[in-house]
């Protein structure tokens, strides 16, 4: 305190207590002088200018009250019009004399009704009054704004006005005798039009708002027109005072017809002045008119252009949501139209565009559509300026949308773009709800305060990730948050693209068609949410456990019921798992083809369900939208079992009683509340931890202990924490190298490493943060360590130091720098032992002329892949959805043909997935980012799709929320016969909940020609092409590229030898033997040999084993498709794979297990950070 004191300087002596009590008196002996400072220089002339043009509203009143004088004096030259009488003489008596003395014959003009006027004292007193006041606002506004050139004040047109209509009034006080002179007072509407417009100027300036253009031209125009008109029809009845004496009314009926072409001619001027005035004011007409709907007409196309305003008056009655974009793509715009306007409470909604760019002109074409015409409005502006955001009226919107143009150059700049726009919203409406959707990770901390964040490189790794494990996963996610309406296609119309005659056997007509009826039934499934205490679902569940809501549920009225959140919390659980018991208040997720709100329920007699469920899987009937009936066969429930399944092949074990005959194999029921006795957890735990305690020779060999914990380092800031397997310590950067050997290894190509699993291979162009998320799925803890495939990552461009500290923490993961163009990096990589090839969309490829010729590379690498390694699962991302049917394209397949047809034929619909039956897309083999654009549309009336695709793709990890998995249907598994009975299985034994079906059948339609390297020529004989249609047809599925196994093929390679062999020279002997040798060998070979002889050729040449390549089977005889949700009787088939979504093993970790897990537990408790809510 000491020191505080000290620091105080103390007060001057004239600051004493008599000072204080004194107040100001006291100052007065002080020695200081106020200062004021202005913002002007402080002159009489500047104080003036300031009063009368600086300031705005003292100026606007000047404006108005000018503009009042010059009404009020044309208002004055009427009335002097209405009392004048032209047949009594009025003015200078010495003329008046001098004209009556003499002789005028008929063809003179009598001038003295045109120089002199009627003009009564008062009235001409007012009019004196208004001259001078306004000749002395005129002067005095001329001396103001006079800048250093007199003569260009005179010679302005509105100084002259005033000059002829003020001084001749001024005049006539100093001589009466012109007091009846006639004065033009008539051209004042001229000045009154001058007065508006600066009026209008100044008050746009005084309320600080931007004047409109259009509205300024239209003004001008109108006024225009109308001073026109005025002054032709007091001149024309001003100067027929000496000729038919028009009244004003006459005046004005000549004006009308004349100006508007018409012409009747019955009122016609009289005397040559009056039609020398019409010929001018026609002339002046023809020349200011048209300038000035020139100027009106550009300014309405440019308004067309840029958009007009949406009304306070709208913005307050109606409701709106305006979408942000920096360039709007045809594409982008149907598909947020499409997806807005799919939910039944958003068709009153409007949706205003606010974009920078002109309007597209296919935009333009779609938005004069009378649907969206109405709906749709679009404004040229920027989020960025106020003032457009007024023009959008974005504090009374619903919500504003923020979208990236994800096909700049620049993707950082693109999000800097994006940034700046939210936050200039925020600014001006703070209120209203902000869906932004962001390119890159590293960026998302920036918008934080958004309601609503998709992170576009975040989804996309994620995504990808799991289609690794979970085949399909991308088209599963698409599906669900996609409002499609479930449409199957009649098998008539397939049978009439294919071109299938009726001929065909049962079994042929249900298997093209079957699973196009089962695949585009149950893609109309989606998320919802309800109640409880509110459901018919779920209300009779409350108070019993999670699984068995859901099996209960599922079993009664067909709803898979994956999700719920507690009334206090905002945290969504996906499968809580048995120990979680329901409650009144809480808001259940579930997948259905509708929401129940939508439903009608029916009962049935029970002998009707049955016969429903035996006919449901040879013919699936349709659902209908609006309701759901329950049609369900009974299961047996005989005895307990508790058996669970490893997470590593695991198979559902059989009952002891099952082989029993006439009795079918019985399943544990699904308990009301969990048992501890008898509920398992699930092996995974279990298995995970006896792998930590005995590590396996290889990695006691190899030095290498795995641990699971959180990621020490994160490569950007707002990652979700996940919880993964990881090393004790990190490895050396020159380790993380594949194809090059250091100090501590000297491996140089994938074989050398001895991997036990196959390879996953991601094939980018640059190491961004996003791919940090695709290693984080891949590296879970709940994945069993034995199952870990190695990471290949091949990139175009080396990556950075901050990436390669983030993932060398991580087991198995290594990077090369290579490109898939390269067939040598390809196999140095480990194609070979690869089991996924993940192909991402390059950013340097994205912005292309052509638009969707963006992926033309990405297309024409992946279809190499395809042939060279046909046996490799190749998943791959497009920039452009609709380029996807020229994945593995084969030009002369029927089938894919006939999907192309069906293609168009739903986008004809209207169908918002017309690319949903292609092959690659429902298999789960292609992907684009854009198809996910629909989830941030959807988080508008489902907030909750957001935060459940996040914990589906493992990028939030909630503690009690359960994860996405799959699990295989093989022969020991097929005595559980039905969907239904799995799901009771799952539940009653793990815990599982599963939610659709990954699903691969043979294709029995006609193969490609194209797999047969070698044409038929025309010239051939019917009846060797009728051989080949009967090779083809019962051998359609073979790929064997032995020549001795295709008679057909290996004659028709003769014939074409023979016949090459025919045009060419003759050689003698030896030479003539060889050459003809070697044709046959050549065309003995198909191209199937061809790409394997290249790529054993090139695997020796690099020094390469090529006992690992395999002529790979073809895969292009089958079909993959997913089954979200099917019916409880849908029979399950062998290799189905099965989508779970299992319940988190943490949360099943007694308290009495030993001490090693209870660290653990705390552990995990400790380190448990809440996840990044977006």
């Amino acid at each position: 305190m000491a020191d505080l004191d000290s620091e105080v300087p103390p007060l001057p002596p004239r600051y004493r207590f008599r000072d204080l009590l004194l107040g100001e008196q006291g100052w007065q002996s002080d020695d200081r002088v106020q200062v004021e400072f202005y913002m002007n220089e402080n002159t009489f002339k500047e104080r003036l200018k300031l009063f009368f043009i600086k300031n705005q509203r003292s100026s606007l009143r000047i404006r108005l009250f000018n503009f009042s004088l010059k009404l009020l004096s044309c208002f004055l030259y009427i009335i002097r019009v209405l009392l004048d009488d032209p047949t009594q003489g009025f003015g200078c008596k010495e003329l008046n004399q001098s004209c009556s003395d003499q002789n005028c014959t008929p063809g003179t003009i009598d001038w003295s009704p045109i120089i002199w006027v009627n003009r009564s004292l008062p009235l001409w007193g007012l009019q004196v009054s208004v001259a001078l006041i306004s000749l002395f606002e005129t002067l005095l506004l001329s001396y103001l704004s006079y800048k250093g050139n007199i003569w260009e004040q005179i010679l302005r047109i509105p100084f002259l006005l005033e000059i002829i209509n003020a001084v001749p009034f001024i005049i006539t006080i100093f001589w009466p005798v012109l007091r009846n002179l006639f004065i033009p007072v008539f051209l004042n509407c001229w000045l009154a039009k001058h007065a508006l417009e600066n009026m209008i100027n100044d008050l746009h300036r005084a309320i600080q708002r931007t004047q409109s253009a259009m509205f300024n031209q239209v003004l001008i125009l109108i006024s225009t027109l109308l001073c026109l008109i005025f002054t032709c029809i007091c001149g024309i009845q001003h100067l027929e005072r000496a000729g038919n004496r028009l009244t004003l009314f006459d005046s004005l009926y000549f004006c009308i017809v004349t100006f508007s072409t018409v012409g009747f001619g019955d009122v016609t001027p009289k005397i040559w002045p009056s039609k020398l005035l019409v010929v001018i004011m026609i002339c002046v007409a023809l020349v200011v008119l048209p300038i000035q709907f020139e100027q009106l007409a550009y300014l309405w196309m440019e308004r067309q252009k840029s958009g007009g305003n949406y009304s306070r008056h709208r913005a307050q009655t109606e409701k709106h949501i305006v979408l942000c974009v920096s360039s709007l793509k045809i594409d982008l715009l149907m598909d947020f139209l499409n997806e807005f306007y799919a939910h039944p409470r958003l068709q009153d909604y409007y949706v205003v565009i606010l974009c920078p760019t002109e309007m597209d002109a296919q935009v333009r074409r779609v938005l004069q559509i009378p649907m969206w015409s109405q709906r749709v409005i679009y404004l040229q502006g920027s989020a960025l300026k106020d003032q457009d955001l007024l023009r959008a009226k974005m504090d009374d919107a619903e919500a504003c949308f923020i979208l990236s143009s994800r096909c700049e150059v620049d993707r950082t700049a693109a999000d800097h773009q994006t940034i700046l726009r939210a936050w200039a919203v925020k600014d001006f409406a703070p209120n209203c709800p902000l869906y932004v959707q962001i390119l890159k990770p590293e960026n998302k901390f920036h918008i934080k305060f958004a309601d609503h964040v998709v992170c576009e490189e975040e989804f996309k790794y994620a995504m990808l990730a799991l289609n690794c494990i979970c085949p399909a996963t991308s088209t599963l996610i698409t599906l669900l948050v996609h409002t499609s309406r479930g449409q199957t296609v009649p098998w008539e119309a397939f049978r009439q693209l294919t071109g299938t005659k009726q001929t065909l056997n049962r079994e042929s007509q249900q298997s093209p068609e079957q699973w196009q009826k089962l695949y585009g039934r149950c893609s109309g499934n989606e998320v919802y949410h309800i109640n409880l205490e509110e459901s018919t679902f779920f209300a009779e569940y409350e108070g019993k456990s999670f699984t068995y809501a859901s099996f209960h549920a599922h079993k009664k009225f067909g709803v898979c019921l994956i999700g719920v959140r507690k009334e206090d919390s905002k945290n969504i659980l996906l499968n809580p798992g048995p120990r979680y018991i329901m409650s009144s208040t809480d808001i259940c997720f579930y997948i259905n083809i509708t929401k129940e709100e939508n439903s009608a329920f029916k009962k049935q007699e029970k002998h009707k369900k049955k016969k429903e469920s035996k006919l449901s899987y040879h013919g699936a009937s349709r659902l209908p939208v609006h309701s759901i009936i329950a049609s369900m066969g009974t299961v047996a429930i005989d005895l307990q079992d508790t058996g669970c399944r490893t997470s590593s092949k695991p198979t559902l074990a059989l009952p002891s009683e099952g082989g029993k005959e006439g009795r079918r194999p019985s399943i544990a029921p699904v308990l009301e509340v969990a048992d501890s006795s008898s509920l398992q957890t699930c092996d995974l735990l279990s298995d995970q931890s006896e792998d930590e305690t005995t590590p396996s020779d290889d990695e006691v060999s190899a030095g290498l202990e795995y641990a699971k914990g959180y990621p020490p380092y994160s490569p950007y800031i707002g990652s979700s924490p996940t919880f993964c397997h990881l090393l004790q310590e990190k490895v050396p950067f020159c380790c993380l190298r594949l194809d090059k050997g250091c100090q501590h290894n000297y491996y140089e190509d994938a074989k050398a490493y001895g991997f036990k699993n196959k390879l996953i291979i991601v094939a980018a162009e640059t190491a961004g943060n996003g791919l940090y998320n695709f290693i984080v799925p891949l590296r879970a803890y709940y994945r069993p360590k034995k199952e870990l495939n190695p990471i290949v990552l091949l990139l175009d461009n080396p990556p950075d130091m901050h990436f390669l500290d983030a993932i060398c923490w991580f087991p198995m993961v290594y990077y090369m720098v290579g490109s898939i163009d390269n067939l040598d990096d390809l196999l140095r990589c480990g194609v070979t032992f690869a089991a996924n090839m993940v192909v991402v969309d390059k950013e340097s490829t994205m912005s292309a002329e052509e638009d969707y010729m963006a992926d033309a590379k990405t297309i024409v690498n992946v279809q190499t892949l395809f042939r060279l390694f046909s046996s490799l699962s190749i998943i791959t991302e497009l920039t452009h959805p609709a380029n996807m049917r020229f994945m593995q394209f084969r030009a002369k397949d029927c089938y894919s043909l006939a999907l192309s047809k069906l293609e168009k034929k739903e986008r004809e619909k209207g169908s918002n997935l017309a690319f949903m039956f292609r092959l690659p897309f429902a298999a789960g083999r292609v992907f684009s980012i854009s198809m996910l654009d629909t989830l941030l549309y959807q988080s508008f009336v489902k907030d909750y799709m957001i935060s459940i695709t996040r914990l589906l793709l493992g990028l939030d990890t909630t503690p009690g929320s359960g994860f996405l998995c799959s699990m295989k249907i093989t022969e020991e598994d097929l005595w559980i016969r039905t969907y239904a009975r799995l799901y009771q299985k799952l539940c009653s034994s793990t815990g599982d909940i599963p939610i659709g079906v990954y699903r691969t059948e043979s294709q029995k339609l006609t193969t490609s020609e194209s797999q047969i390297s070698i044409s038929v020529e025309e010239w051939e004989d019917t009846k060797d092409t009728k051989e080949q249609i009967s090779y083809r047809s019962s051998h359609r599925n073979s790929t064997s590229s032995d020549q001795s196994d295709h008679p057909l093929l290996r004659r028709k390679s003769m014939q074409w030898a023979r016949r090459l062999s025919r045009r060419v020279p003759r050689h003698s002997g030896k030479t003539t033997e060889k050459i003809n040798q070697q044709r046959m060998n050549l065309y003995r070979r198909s191209e199937r040999q061809e790409l394997a002889e290249l790529v054993k050729n090139r695997m020796k040449h690099l020094g390469l084993s090529p006992a690992g390549y395999d002529e790979m089977n073809d895969h292009q005889n089958t079909l993959s498709y997913i089954l979200i949700n099917p019916s409880p009787d849908t029979r399950l088939e062998l290799n189905d794979i099965v989508y779970l979504i299992r319940p988190d093993p943490l949360a099943y970790v007694p308290n009495s297990a030993p001490n090693r897990k209870d660290s653990f537990c705390n552990t995990v408790g400790q380190d448990t950070r809440e996840e990044t809510q977006l």
